[in-house]
C-alpha cells in the first residue's frame, strides 16, 4: 500500500511537470513567434544569422518583424575599442562593393552613454578581427571606427554629426564612406581607407551596451543592403535589379512590395487605390496591392513603351509613350482604357518628333508632353481628339516633367534654364512661369498630391550633368508645400531614372510608390 501510494505521487508529479512543460513550450513558441525571433538555422530578413561576438556576460538576441520589415537587436558587451570587441551581431556575407543603409533608434533611456549601434564590416566572426564600424553612441557621438590588422588597436574618424538616425556605410574597394543624418536632413560624410579588409566579408547590424551587465536594445527600420551597378555599366543597355517600394510620407517608413533581378520602372497608383502599374522592358504590368499578384496589361501592338505612362485623374484612361517602329522608333503618344486593350489610339502624328508623355488635364481632353520640336525640347499640350499642339515653353535649354495640378489651373515642370535642373510652375496656358526650388540639387518630376498640399519630386546629386536624370545614383525623395517653401527629405534611395518618373501618389495622399535599385 505504501509502495503504491509512493508511485501514485511520482506519477502525479510527472504528469504535472509534463503538462507545465507543454504549457511553457507553447507559451514561449507564441511569444517568440510574435516577436519574429527565429532559430539559428533560419534566415532573418536580409541576414543569415546572429551571434554574440567576444565574451559577453548576457546573451543578445535579434528578431525580424516581417509585417513592417523592421529589426530589433539586443546586445551586451564591455566595449568595442582597443584590440577586442564585444557586441551582438546580425550578419550576412558579401563580396565586392556595396552600400548599407538603415535608420536606428535606441529603445529606452539606456545606462551607459557610450552604448552604440550601427553597421559593422568584419573579416570573420572573431572579436579581434579587422573591421570598419559606422556607429552612433548613446550620447550622440558619431564615428567611423576601424581596425586594420588582427589584434591592433581600433582607430576612428569622428563625424561632425550628432545623434543621427540614418546611418549609411558604403564600400568602394578599400575606401569606406560613412554618411549620417537626422532623418529629413542631408548626409554628413566621413571616410577612411582600410586595406586590411578582405574582399569577402561579413556585414551586418550590431548593438553593444558598453556595460557587461546590461543588455541594450535598438530598433532598425528601412534597412537596405545595396549592390550598386559597376562603374563601367552602359545606360539603357545594362540594368540591375529593382525593388518596388511604397513610402509613408508622414513617417518616411518604407516597405518593399516586390523585388526582381529585372529592371522595372515608374510605378503609378490607380485612383481606386488597388493597384500599381509599372513598366518593364517595354511592357506594362499591374501589381495587385491586396495579394501581390502581378499580371500583364494589354497594350496591343504598343510593346516598346518607355516609362512615361500616365493615368487620367479619374482613372478611366491611360496614356503611353510607345516607340513607333513605323516612324523610325520615335516616341509617340497613345491612349487606351486603363484596363487595357489591343488598339491604343495614336495622338501625336508621324514625323512630328519625339514626344514623351507626362500629364493629363483633369477633363481628360489634353495631354502634356515634352516634345522635340524646332531643334529643342519644350513642353507642349495636345488635344487628344484633334491632335492640335500648343507650345507652352520656349527655351534652348531642357524643359521636362510637366504635370497639371488637380484643379487644372497650374502646370508644374522642371527646367534647367537657371543653370541647374529646378522645379517651376506656370499657368495652364503657359504664362507666368516662376521658379520654385533654388538649391544645389538637380530636381526632376514634380508630382502634386491629390489633396493639393504637397509636391513630391526626386533630387539627383550635384555633380551630374544638369540635363541628365541618370540610372543608379544616390538620390533623394523630397516634398515641398504646394504653394512653395523649403523642401524636406522623405527618402534616401539608390536609384534615379525610372524611380519616380510618373505621378505616383496614393489616392489618399498618404503614400508614394517608387523603384529603388540593387543587383539581385
Amino acid at each position: 500500500m505504501i509502495l503504491s501510494l509512493k508511485y501514485f505521487f511520482i506519477l502525479k508529479l510527472s504528469r504535472m511537470f509534463f503538462v507545465n512543460y507543454l504549457k511553457y513550450t507553447l507559451l514561449m513558441s507564441i511569444i517568440f513567434s510574435g516577436l519574429g525571433v527565429v532559430n539559428a538555422q533560419t534566415k532573418i530578413g536580409l541576414f543569415d544569422n546572429h551571434i554574440d561576438i567576444g565574451e559577453v556576460k548576457s546573451s543578445g538576441f535579434a528578431s525580424y518583424n516581417e509585417k513592417n520589415q523592421t529589426y530589433t537587436i539586443g546586445g551586451s558587451g564591455k566595449n568595442m575599442w582597443f584590440d577586442n570587441d564585444d557586441f551582438h551581431y546580425l550578419w550576412t556575407t558579401m563580396q565586392g562593393d556595396f552600400i548599407l543603409r538603415t535608420e536606428v533608434e535606441f529603445l529606452g533611456s539606456g545606462v551607459d552613454p557610450h552604448r552604440k549601434a550601427g553597421w559593422i564590416i568584419k573579416n570573420d566572426l572573431n572579436s579581434e578581427t579587422p573591421h570598419v564600424n559606422a556607429c552612433v553612441h548613446g550620447d550622440g557621438l558619431t564615428s567611423l571606427q576601424y581596425r586594420t590588422t588582427i589584434g591592433s588597436n581600433t582607430e576612428e574618424v569622428v563625424s561632425k554629426d550628432s545623434l543621427p538616425s540614418v546611418i549609411q556605410l558604403e564600400r568602394r574597394g578599400n575606401e569606406f564612406i560613412m554618411s549620417t543624418s537626422t532623418f529629413g536632413a542631408p548626409f554628413v560624410e566621413v571616410k577612411t581607407i582600410n586595406e586590411g579588409i578582405n574582399k569577402q566579408v561579413y556585414v551586418g547590424l550590431y548593438v553593444c551596451s558598453h556595460n557587461p551587465d546590461i543588455l541594450e536594445v535598438a530598433k532598425f527600420r528601412n534597412v537596405r543592403i545595396i549592390r550598386p551597378a559597376p562603374s563601367d555599366f552602359q545606360p539603357y543597355r545594362d540594368y540591375i535589379g529593382s525593388h518596388l517600394e511604397v513610402l509613408e510620407v508622414s513617417t518616411g517608413h518604407r516597405q518593399i512590395l516586390h523585388s526582381t533581378s529585372n529592371s522595372i520602372q515608374a510605378p503609378n497608383w490607380t485612383p481606386d487605390g488597388e493597384q500599381l502599374i509599372y513598366n518593364s522592358e517595354g511592357r506594362l504590368y499591374r501589381y495587385n496591392l491586396s495579394d501581390g499578384r502581378i499580371s500583364p496589361l494589354n497594350t496591343g501592338f504598343a510593346i516598346n513603351n518607355n516609362n512615361d505612362h500616365v493615368l487620367t485623374f479619374d482613372g478611366t484612361l491611360m496614356g503611353i509613350s510607345h516607340h513607333n517602329a513605323e516612324d523610325i522608333n520615335q516616341s509617340t503618344l497613345y491612349y487606351l482604357p486603363v484596363k487595357g486593350n489591343a488598339t491604343p489610339v495614336q495622338v501625336t502624328p508621324r514625323g512630328a518628333g519625339n514626344s514623351y508623355l507626362h500629364g493629363w488635364s483633369p477633363d481628360n481632353k489634353k495631354m502634356l508632353f515634352t516634345g522635340h520640336r524646332k531643334g529643342q525640347f519644350d513642353i507642349y499640350s495636345v488635344d487628344i481628339l484633334t491632335g492640335e499642339e500648343v507650345q507652352l515653353t520656349n527655351q534652348k535649354t531642357l524643359d521636362d516633367g510637366s504635370e497639371y495640378s488637380p484643379d487644372g489651373i497650374h502646370i508644374f515642370f522642371n527646367s534647367v534654364r537657371s543653370g541647374r535642373m529646378q522645379l517651376w510652375r506656370m499657368n495652364a496656358d503657359g504664362s507666368h512661369q516662376i521658379q520654385l526650388t533654388h538649391d544645389e540639387y538637380n530636381d526632376w518630376f514634380p508630382h502634386v498630391s491629390p489633396d493639393k498640399k504637397w509636391i513630391a519630386f526626386i533630387s539627383f546629386p550635384k555633380d551630374i550633368d544638369v540635363n541628365d536624370h541618370p540610372f543608379y545614383k544616390h538620390c533623394l525623395l523630397r516634398i515641398m508645400p504646394y504653394n512653395g517653401g523649403t523642401p524636406k527629405i522623405i527618402g534616401y534611395i539608390y536609384g534615379g531614372q525610372g524611380s519616380i518618373n510618373v505621378p505616383s501618389w496614393s489616392p489618399d495622399s498618404k503614400f508614394i510608390s517608387f523603384v529603388s535599385n540593387s543587383k539581385l
